[in-house]
């Protein structure tokens, strides 16, 4: 199996910035693409950036871009979040995913097989 660590999150106020960890642990052979989705109170989980196994290809979703950025570093297993001029709207329980190898990347929560158990971010106006 695979467990998914989230660690970062916290309370900020807006236009501060926060960098968010993921670190993978178990048979992390298994996996490939990594994403952050967020989940904002009374709201849907939503895609937010995701990662390919060499790091090539990005995706990011259009509410955060030019704002976050996604890395990992393979040697650590871990994958990270920048998160630049926040904002309260990113106030959100932002979760890890990873999925198995595959041709694409996804930014549906369905496709994800591996789920961390999220870390709260709150940012006050």
């Amino acid at each position: 199996q695979v467990q998914l660590i989230e660690s970062g999150g916290g309370l900020v106020q807006a236009g501060d910035s926060l960098r968010l960890s993921c670190a993978a642990s178990g048979r992390t052979l298994r996996i490939s693409t990594m994403a952050w989705f967020r989940q904002g109170p009374g709201k849907e989980r939503e895609f937010v950036a995701a990662i390919s196994w060499t790091g090539s290809k990005t995706a990011t979703a259009d509410s955060v871009k030019g704002r976050f950025a996604i890395s990992r570093d393979n040697a650590k297993n871990t994958v990270y979040l920048q998160m630049n001029s926040l904002k309260p709207e990113d106030t959100a329980v932002y979760y890890c995913a990873a999925d198995r190898p595959a041709p694409v990347i996804y930014t549906t929560a369905n496709e994800y097989d591996f789920w961390g158990q999220g870390t709260q971010v709150t940012v006050s106006s």
